[in-house]
Order: C-alpha cells, then sequence, then structure tokens
C-alpha cells in the first residue's frame, strides 16, 4: 500500500495527546472506611471498575478513528502492475489477404476493427500500424474511420519486419512500460524462427482464424499449346479441403466465353485448359466461388499480338541460320552489308548483330555506342581474319574488352553457365554428357563481362550481360560446327527475346515488373497506366526504340489496366495478388515468446486496464472512521 500524501502521516504523532490525557486523568483514591454502610462500599469499587474499563475503550476508540481520518487524508492506494510507470501502446493490425477470410457476419479484418473500436478505451493515446500505413500517437477517435476503410494489403510483413518496425515506433525513454498487441491470423508463411530482438518490449498475441475454413485458389494460368488457329490455356487451381469439382468460367472482358468444371486430385490440385482462338485480343479473367478467400478468386490475364522484335544483322556472311532463328511470328529480321547499311535505321532496331565483319568502320562504331546508350542489344560475331587493332579500338570503349591473341588449335565448348539468363529456363538440369560443339581457332580475351559458354580450358567462348555479347571464334562452317549444335537456337532466340521484354499474360502485384513498350516518346510526352477512375504514371525511361516501365510499389489492386499515350489506349497489362496467403496453415502461438495470448481484443484490454489502474483505499478509511464514531456513541450510551 503506497501513499499519495505520505507526509500527512507525520499527524499519527498527534496521537500522543489524547493518551497523556488519559494517563493525566487517572486518579488515586483513598480508601475511606464507614463503619455502618458495608454495601455501599461494595457498589462505590464496582461503579469505578466500570467507568475504567469505559475510558479504555473511549481511549482506543478515539485513537483508531483519528487514525483512519490521518490515513484517509494521507490518500492511500494500492497500484497496479504498472501503474506507476508511464505507458506506451503499440497495435499491429494484419490487413494482409488471408484476413478476408469469413467469420461470422464479417471478414477477420472487420471484426477486429470493430472490437478495436469498442474495446480500446477512448481516452488512450496508442501508435497503430498496419502492412502498409502508420498512425502515430493517436486516439480511437481519430482514427475510426480510417480503420473501417482499411484496404486489404498484398505486403504482409513478415514477424521480423513487425519487431523491428514495432521498435521505431516506441520512444527510447526509459523506465516506461511498452506494450506491443499483435493482431493477425498468424499464417506460417510469418517467419517466427527470429532471434528476441524486443526484450523490454512485452508482446500480446490476439489470434483470430476462421474454423474449418475451405478455400480454393486459381494459382495460374499460362499457354499450353499453340497452333495457327487455336491456343490452349491452362489454369491450375488447388484446394485446401475435400472438394470433388467446382465450376470455373473464362470470360473476355465482361462476356462469358466459356465454363466448365474443375476437378481436383488426391494432392488436391486440379487443371483445366481452355481453348481460344490464337489471334484474338483477350482481356481475360478466370472466375470461381467458393465460401473462403476472395481475392484468389478471380485471375486476370492479356492475350494480344505481341509486337515484333526487330533484329537486324550486319554483314556479308552467311545469315540463313539466323534467318530461320529469327522466324516471321515473332521478329522482323533483316540483313543488310556494310556497303547498303543505312545508318539511320539503326536506332528502331531491338538487336543488332555484327556478322562475321573483318573490322568495324568508325561511323559504325559511333553509332553502336549510341545504340546501346538508348538501350539497344547488339551481338558481336567476330571474322576468322579480323583486324584486331580495329576490334580492340571497337570493344574497349564499348565493351571494356580487349583481344589479347589469336589462338590457332581446336577447342571444345564444354562448359555452360546455366544460372546465365540466357539458359535460366533452357535446361531442366544441368547438363554433363552433351555433344560438345568446338572451333578450329578463336581469340584470347580479357574482359570483364561474365562467361556465358567457355571451353574446356576455361577460356570464354561468349561472354556478355544485359544486352551486349561478343563471341571470341567465328561461328562460321569453316571454323565452327556450332552452328549444328542444339546450344545455337536457345542463346541467339533468347538474346533476341530480352532485346525487347515483352509482357507477360500477366504480372504479380508487389513484384518489380519491367516492360518494354516500342514507342518513341517525344520530349513532353509519357505513357498513363488506368483502369476506370484510378491513373498512375510508372517510372519510365524513354529509349529511341523503346519505352522502358517499371512497376513496383503501384498497382495496388488486381485487374487488367491500360497503358494509354495521349489519352490513347496501346496496350493492356494484368496484375494479380500473389497467392501465398491462400493455404491458410496458421502458426501456434504456443511457440513464440509472448506476455499473453489471447482470443480477442476486449480480454487483452481489460488485462492492460488492470494492470495500469490504482485501487484507492481512502474512502474505505473514511467509513471506518464514521465506524469508529458510532461505536464510540454506542460505548458513551450504554457503557456506565
Amino acid at each position: 500500500m503506497l501513499f499519495k500524501h505520505p507526509e500527512l502521516l507525520w499527524a499519527l504523532l498527534l496521537l500522543l495527546i489524547p493518551i497523556f490525557i488519559h494517563l493525566f486523568q487517572l486518579r488515586r483514591f483513598k480508601k475511606t472506611p464507614f463503619t455502618n454502610v458495608r454495601i455501599l462500599k461494595k457498589v462505590v469499587a464496582e461503579s469505578r471498575k466500570s467507568n475504567s474499563i469505559k475510558k479504555w475503550l473511549l481511549l482506543f476508540t478515539r485513537l483508531l478513528l483519528l487514525t483512519a481520518l490521518i490515513v484517509a487524508f494521507a490518500q492511500p492506494f494500492i497500484p497496479g502492475k504498472s501503474a506507476l510507470k508511464s505507458n506506451e501502446i503499440v497495435i499491429y493490425l494484419d490487413n494482409s489477404l488471408s484476413m478476408q477470410a469469413k467469420m461470422g457476419t464479417g471478414t477477420l479484418l472487420e471484426n477486429m476493427v470493430q472490437e478495436i473500436l469498442k474495446f480500446v478505451p477512448k481516452e488512450n493515446v496508442f501508435t497503430l500500424f498496419s502492412n502498409d500505413k502508420i498512425y502515430r500517437e493517436v486516439r480511437i477517435g481519430d482514427i475510426k474511420n480510417d480503420l473501417l476503410a482499411l484496404p486489404y494489403s498484398n505486403n504482409q510483413l513478415q514477424l521480423k519486419e513487425i519487431y523491428l518496425k514495432a521498435k521505431t515506433l516506441f520512444s527510447k525513454t526509459e523506465g516506461t512500460r511498452k506494450d506491443l498487441v499483435l493482431i493477425s491470423d498468424f499464417q506460417k508463411s510469418i517467419n517466427s524462427t527470429i532471434l528476441d530482438s524486443l526484450p523490454d518490449i512485452h508482446r500480446h498475441f490476439i489470434k483470430s482464424t476462421p474454423k474449418n475454413l475451405g478455400n480454393i485458389s486459381i494459382d495460374t494460368v499460362f499457354v499450353n499449346a499453340r497452333s495457327s488457329e487455336n491456343l490452349d490455356l491452362k489454369s491450375i487451381l488447388t484446394t485446401n479441403t475435400e472438394v470433388d469439382n467446382t465450376p470455373i468460367s473464362l470470360y473476355n472482358g465482361d462476356q462469358l466465353i466459356a465454363k466448365t468444371s474443375v476437378t481436383f486430385n488426391k494432392n488436391k490440385k486440379g487443371e483445366v485448359i481452355f481453348t481460344v482462338p490464337a489471334n484474338e485480343i483477350i482481356n481475360g479473367k478466370i472466375s470461381i466461388s467458393d465460401a473462403g478467400l476472395n481475392y484468389d478468386n478471380q485471375l486476370y490475364f492479356n492475350l494480344a499480338k505481341p509486337d515484333k522484335i526487330k533484329v537486324l544483322s550486319i554483314g556479308d556472311a552467311d545469315n540463313d541460320y539466323l534467318r530461320r532463328i529469327f522466324d516471321e511470328e515473332v521478329f522482323q529480321y533483316s540483313n543488310l552489308s556494310l556497303k547498303s547499311l543505312d545508318y539511320s535505321l539503326l536506332e528502331s532496331q531491338n538487336l543488332i548483330i555484327l556478322n562475321e565483319l573483318n573490322s568495324v568502320p568508325t561511323a559504325l562504331q559511333n553509332a553502336l555506342q549510341a545504340f546501346k546508350n538508348t538501350g539497344g542489344s547488339f551481338v558481336v560475331v567476330p571474322s576468322g581474319q579480323a583486324n584486331l587493332e580495329n576490334y580492340n579500338s571497337f570493344l574497349t570503349g564499348l565493351l571494356n574488352t580487349v583481344i589479347i591473341s589469336s589462338v590457332k588449335e581446336d577447342r571444345k565448348i564444354s562448359q555452360i553457365a546455366f544460372a546465365h539468363p540466357l539458359y535460366r529456363n533452357v535446361f531442366e538440369k544441368e547438363v554433363t554428357n552433351f555433344q560438345y560443339p568446338s572451333v578450329n581457332s578463336f581469340y584470347g580475351i580479357k574482359s570483364a563481362l561474365p562467361k556465358i559458354l567457355s571451353y574446356q580450358s576455361g577460356d570464354p567462348f561468349l561472354v556478355g550481360d544485359n544486352g551486349t555479347y561478343l563471341f571470341t571464334a567465328s561461328i562460321a562452317k569453316e571454323n565452327s560446327n556450332f552452328l549444328n549444335s542444339p546450344l545455337i537456337v536457345p542463346t541467339l532466340y533468347n538474346m533476341g527475346m530480352a532485346s525487347l521484354k515483352i509482357p507477360k499474360i500477366y504480372e504479380m502485384i508487389g513484384n518489380k515488373t519491367t516492360v518494354d513498350i516500342p514507342v518513341n516518346l517525344t520530349k513532353d510526352r509519357i505513357l498513363k497506366v488506368s483502369q476506370k477512375d484510378f491513373e498512375f504514371i510508372p517510372y519510365q525511361q524513354s529509349f529511341a526504340n523503346k519505352t522502358t516501365l517499371t512497376f513496383d510499389d503501384y498497382p495496388g489492386f488486381a485487374g487488367i489496366y491500360h497503358i494509354t499515350d495521349e489519352g490513347k489506349a496501346i496496350k493492356n497489362i494484368s496484375f494479380n495478388f500473389p497467392r501465398e496467403e491462400s493455404q491458410l496453415h496458421y502458426m501456434d502461438l504456443n511457440e513464440l515468446d509472448a506476455g499473453s495470448r489471447n482470443d480477442n481484443v476486449a480480454s487483452l484490454f481489460q488485462n492492460l486496464e488492470k494492470d495500469n489502474s490504482i485501487n484507492e483505499l481512502w474512502k474505505w478509511f473514511v467509513i471506518l472512521a464514521l465506524a469508529f464514531i458510532f461505536i464510540e456513541v454506542l460505548i458513551q450510551k450504554f457503557l456506565k
């Protein structure tokens, strides 16, 4: 028990006054014998004894009365665990996509918001943050409307990120009690295997999860097969419960163009194939209906006639293999000799191949430097009789590479950089028993460019990165059998495909996405991206032959977006939410270090209020003083 005014307890010394008064009032009586009044003596003796007891009782009653009054004025109280400390509260409210799960009449997020509005004391000052918003030092009335309109976010913070972010939101004041409240469904995707980074912060977990919720998710869709007339779209679905089949629909815009049902196997996976016209532009949406999460019931995609990639080879050497690799369906291929080369055509190309040139004219070197600076890609295939001095002046400035020597000996091309972007999706596994191509002669080089293909000796055959590539040997039939090797097709084809980043049929929100649009913008023109009433300008970089768009933080909602140039739609692009949260696997909170684990907001804040409360006792001492007054009255009245 503590006192608000402990200095008043010095008044207890005043209790000595009634004690002294009582002692001074005690008298010594002399015995006076009376010869004929024996009975009167007995009565007087008994009266004296009764009077002495009454005085002692009155003394104790008055002492207790004064003590109770003095203690009452000192205002005694019993504090809670943290009542004598200043208190800071930081609340994390999970608004990730999995909080869309239904529970009762609302979703998990809606129910948690209602509990926060109802049970967090209105006078409390706290800080609240979600996966993408922060409300610092507010009262519940300040953010009521914001919480009611809080959108779902695909940016699910990991537990380590939550702790680190919360740590920055607490003050550095020592001696304060810090409470971190985590309100979430605690999916297993949240990484809990971390070191305790909050040793001085009390953590309270409020877990809200649906019971026996079944969810079906559309995981992906891709082009499975293509013919001249039709293409097959394959969609893969998963479920976390036992489901025989479920209806699935395909839309082009708002028009339903196909409907079927998908059957799930023992692994709870299902597949369905839609056949659509190959040359038709489709703004597609695959849709299902289930009682689980809503965000994974739709998947948006686009099928459009792709822009042809412009490839130009320069040289008089055989280019039939290039014409076969860069087919007309995907590429716009052309070949020009040095004599007939129109330099104004270079800036409009996506990929330029220097095919077996003996030397590179200075004018072409300057044009290629400008082409590279504007984002163009090029490949250098040297001639077997290359002018090394000329090539070195060209390669030094453009690729920071020097040809050291010409080596006249047979070498096998036996080392493949499987992790290089050119071969990332080419091989199912690293091949060891490959029929390796060979060369009769090659050039030794000194270069910082990463190796893509190498000889047995480790010397590079092909180097390059970020759209610039250099072969160290002639690949003409007289010097190499590389043209007959299976490597030739994926190597050059992927060089061409990488020169213009064609949008996939859909992209994922939250991932960094780069798309090349074959539009040459003037100085004041910009590309915009819009959907209905929402419009934003992505980061963009304009080159002579294209404009590169980069998507990172935006958009934040799934759907089909229009890329517009001066109000005119030139291309559509689809974005979907990632599907990581669709499995509904939840963590065991007993595995986490926590001050308390709760099922609702009400019980937690009742406990916090109890810990911060002060139980004042002065009223009870006032009542006790009144009781002693009443006891004194009874003593005076009934004890004679």
